[in-house]
């Protein structure tokens, strides 16, 4: 079935081409597209030829996702991908500071320390559903670092 595997690469390589891809990921889209000793068979391949790489999509993912959450959601993010936790572990570091990160985000959607405990609340509830570890999201409410 030389066929099917060279249907299954040129669906592959078009998915590909638009944006990066996750082994895992690309293997749920591609499943229906043939057989699965095939369809592994030609992830196998593309990675050995570097076309599909997870530590590449795990790069993109936290360049693209960390301006406006923290590392924790961007760890579930990738894990629910497929990602390893080495492959996450060296991504991580390329979204940069966290806490810095949080006081922009928080400067954007609050801009001023909280007035009440019901509204310091809601910004800290806000920032843990983000994803930003308990220790930036103290400095941040604590007022630290203008």
């Amino acid at each position: 079935m030389p066929d099917a595997g060279h249907a299954l690469r040129v669906a592959a390589l078009r998915l590909l081409a638009r944006r990066e891809y996750s082994r895992a990921e690309l293997k749920a889209r591609l499943a229906a597209a043939g057989p699965q000793e095939e369809l592994d068979s030609v992830l196998d391949a593309l990675q050995a030829e570097r076309l599909l790489s997870d530590q590449r999509y795990a790069s993109e993912r936290v360049a693209a996702r960390a301006v406006r959450y923290g590392n924790a959601r961007l760890k579930q993010e990738l894990r629910q991908h497929g990602i390893s936790d080495d492959d996450i572990a060296a991504a991580l570091p390329e979204g940069g500071d966290e806490a810095a990160r949080c006081r922009a985000v928080w400067a954007k959607k609050f801009g001023r320390l909280p007035s009440d405990a019901a509204e310091h609340g809601r910004q800290l509830r806000f920032l843990q559903y983000r994803g930003f570890s308990g220790e930036a999201i103290r400095g941040v409410m604590r007022g630290a670092e203008e």
